[in-house]
């Protein structure tokens, strides 16, 4: 399967769906919330790492495990993201591993 964290095609950074992997701790937290925050960390870096922020981001998808959980993980979305409005779409779906209860894809745009 080809796969890349991030491909940059003239002013768009495409990035692939994030799970709340915590790499600064190497495990996945137990909790949507931390979840949430370690996949915008993750995301952040890697749109730095493009030459791009997390303002320029335009569009977003959450893939979340289970609708009971959005609730709680609302309030990291809205720290995340603060004022920036991108067009977005929630899913309710499963994930590869059980562990895994959130997956954010993003695009940004640089205009």
């Amino acid at each position: 399967m080809g796969y890349s964290r991030a491909v940059v095609k003239g002013g768009w950074c495409f990035v692939s769906g994030v799970t709340g992997y915590d790499y600064a701790t190497m495990r996945m937290p137990p909790d949507i919330a931390a979840q949430g925050r370690a996949c915008f960390a993750t995301i952040d870096r890697v749109l730095e790492e493009a030459g791009f922020a997390m303002a320029d981001i335009v569009r977003v998808q959450y893939t979340v495990v289970d609708a009971g959980l959005v609730d709680t993980l609302v309030p990291v979305l809205g720290a995340a993201l603060g004022d920036i409005r991108p067009a977005a779409t929630l899913v309710i779906a499963g994930l590869m591993r059980p562990e895994m209860l959130i997956e954010i894809e993003v695009t940004a745009f640089k205009g």
